[in-house]
Order: C-alpha cells, then structure tokens, then sequence
C-alpha cells in the first residue's frame, strides 16, 4: 500500500489546503462514512477513507465550480495519486462529466451530501449529538426545504439509487460511521 493514502499523508494534505473547522469536520465525516463502506463491501478501507478525506480539499482554496473539483485533481495528479483516485474524486461533483465507474466513486457521491446533513440534524438536538440523530427524522427533515437549504437532495436520491440501496439504509450506514468520530465532528 503506498504512503500517499496513509492517513497522516492525508491528513496533512487536507490541512494544506483547508483551514477551515466546517470544511475539516465535513472530511472527517466523509472520511468515515467511506472507511465504513469499504469494510461493509470488502474493499480496501485506508483507500477509500484517503477518497474520502480528500474530496472536497481544494474546495476552500477554489470553491467555484468547475475550479473545485478540477485544480485539485492537478494537485493530486502532481503529488503522485494515480488517474483512478483523482477520477474517483472527480466525479463525486456531476458537472464535472466524469462518470462513477466503481463502487468506491458511487459510494463517495453517496454519502457526500448525506453527511452533512446528517450532521446538521445533529445540530438541532438538544445536546447536539450525532447519536441522537434517528432515520425517521432524518427523512423528515429531507421534505423541509428549507432546512440545510443547501444540501442537494436530489444527489442523495441519486445515490442511493445509484447503490441500488433504499435511501434509509444509506442513511442509517453514514449515522452508524459517524458516531463513532463524533469527538472529531464537535457532535
């Protein structure tokens, strides 16, 4: 396994680039939800928590789109990640064309949106923790609009559907991966 998915090779890259607590906490989160799905698929979980701790790294730094996802892919490229990874986290932003061939891509644009607003539910109990968070009332907060108005929930649609998983059991499966981190995500 090579260094460049270790998670202190990671780690550093990612404060590199993003200073920010929100944005950090969101590639923890990210960061879990893919180990989590790698070890439920048999897949190799350092990789695909490295996917998922650098998705949104450059986001910071280049927030428009296509800049985001597009110069940190050259930034990766550059660092020596193969065409795979960089590919797999390009297409994790739609209008970038680039398609989700594998299931480490489809999972990422899974559970992206998925965790941050599960993690804003979190912000709305009454002691702000994740562990509260339930499925049922996940779903309903989907159907408020103007709750995490940002969040796109038509890509959270998309990628259970993508899965060929029901929406809640994406849900409950990035619940479950956060728990165990909610010291990292301040939940």
């Amino acid at each position: 396994m090579s260094d460049l998915y270790n998670r202190d090779t990671t780690l550093a890259l990612l404060h590199e680039y993003t200073e920010t607590d929100s944005l950090r906490r969101h590639a923890y989160a990210v960061e879990a939800a893919m180990k989590a799905a790698a070890e439920r698929t048999g897949n190799d979980p350092v990789y695909w928590a490295a996917v998922g701790l650098l998705h949104d790294f450059d986001y910071e730094m280049y927030p428009e789109a296509p800049d985001h996802p597009l110069k940190g892919a050259e930034i990766l490229r550059g660092k020596g990640y193969p065409e795979e990874f960089v590919r797999t986290i390009l297409s994790h932003a739609s209008y970038t064309g680039v398609p989700r061939e594998n299931d480490c891509a489809r999972w990422l644009f899974a559970v992206d949106e998925l965790c941050g607003f599960c993690m804003a539910c979190a912000m709305v109990q009454p002691e702000r923790k994740i562990a509260q968070v339930q499925v049922k009332s996940v779903r309903k907060k989907l159907k408020k609009k103007d709750f995490a108005a940002k969040v796109n929930r038509e890509e959270i649609a998309e990628g259970a559907a993508d899965l060929g998983l029901e929406q809640d059991e994406v849900i409950t499966h990035v619940l479950a991966a956060l728990v165990p981190v909610a010291d990292d995500l301040g939940l």
